[in-house]
């Protein structure tokens, strides 16, 4: 048998020593009615076996416990339901805590005082935690949350020295494998799209694009980069502005699909054929890349599993206190299609 790493037995030792899932082990370290005898004495031997000792804290609130937690957009509607990678994310998330019985409120914070009504809400303790998605730079509600003494886990962060418990994909990795591939098929005169310049993911990407020129010596020229904003308009203006100052881009690689479907039609309106004059690379490996015409070469992101491993951290802190670690960066893979 393994030796179990050192420390305190964690929900999940116990969940697998039972053969139950984590959710069933909370419901039982809770008093939750809703579990059978057979599977509330296999959770009580496994918790004697390993010696679990269940987060007291935790377990006085647990009579106030709501069950149910917030997932916080900071977008518009129409970027929400045009956007996949919020709908996987969502997805992921909610099989999560599916899994474990916690009800998902999903909330649109648009403005300040949709904000401020939100921590009106949150301070009724109205749920027991908060993730947190398509965070900007300058946004305070990670940091208030936490003030208010609320599990919070985000998708993405701020800035390299986040202090909020985050769950990431390497995003400068994803520069620098599509500028690597684009590289690979003989092309030099690389541009890129950028998300807003006040989101770590796009600055994230931007740098990867320019250590992947470096790495293939080639010397960066701010003419081949404008700034988009993940939408696929935003795409289409960045688009014109890369053509009228350099006409003769060969490649461009757009920090997401969404972006890369409208630089594409921008190419197509302007006589461009991609990939024999124009080779393309996008990001999240969503259905938009597989639809495209041609079919998208895109950097996959584990979208859903960044849900679910940020459901499963929240979750986590719920039941026990703060989850170690506190920051998850996934890897990402190149896809390659007939774009490039």
């Amino acid at each position: 048998m393994g030796v179990r790493r050192s420390g305190r037995p964690t929900l999940e030792e116990v969940a697998a020593r039972a053969g139950v899932g984590r959710g069933t082990v909370s419901r039982v370290v809770n008093g939750s009615p809703r579990v059978s005898e057979r599977t509330r004495a296999a959770v009580a031997r496994a918790v004697a076996e390993l010696g679990y000792v269940p987060n007291q804290a935790a377990r006085a609130l647990a009579g106030s416990r709501t069950d149910a937690v917030a997932l916080v957009i900071p977008e518009a509607e129409a970027r929400l339901f045009a956007e996949p990678y919020f709908l996987d994310l969502i997805r992921g998330v909610g099989a999560e805590l599916a899994e474990a019985d916690m009800q998902l409120l999903l909330t649109l914070v648009r403005s300040e005082q949709e904000r401020q009504r939100f921590e009106q809400y949150l301070a009724a303790q109205r749920v027991d935690g908060v993730l947190l998605a398509s965070v900007h730079g300058d946004d305070p509600l990670p940091d208030r949350i936490s003030r208010l003494g609320l599990p919070v886990v985000m998708n993405g962060r701020r800035s390299e020295a986040e202090p909020v418990a985050y769950v990431d994909s390497d995003n400068i990795g994803a520069g620098r494998a599509a500028v690597a591939h684009l590289v690979a098929r003989g092309r030099c005169r690389i541009a890129t799209v950028t998300g807003p310049s006040d989101m770590y993911v796009a600055r994230a990407r931007l740098g990867g694009y320019r250590a992947g020129l470096a790495e293939a010596g080639i010397a960066p020229d701010e003419a081949l980069v404008a700034v988009g904003d993940f939408t696929e308009e935003g795409g289409r203006r960045a688009m014109r502005q890369l053509l009228e100052r350099r006409p003769d881009l060969d490649a461009v690689f757009a920090a997401s699909d969404v972006m890369a479907a409208g630089a594409r039609g921008v190419l197509r309106e302007a006589g461009r054929r991609v990939p024999e004059d124009v080779a393309l690379v996008g990001v999240d490996d969503s259905p938009v890349a597989r639809l495209m015409d041609p079919p998208l070469t895109s950097v996959r992101q584990p979208i859903e599993e960044m849900g679910r491993t940020m459901a499963r951290m929240l979750l986590q802190e719920i039941t026990e206190g703060p989850p170690e670690p506190r920051r998850h960066v996934l890897p990402t893979e190149l896809v390659v299609r007939e774009s490039c």
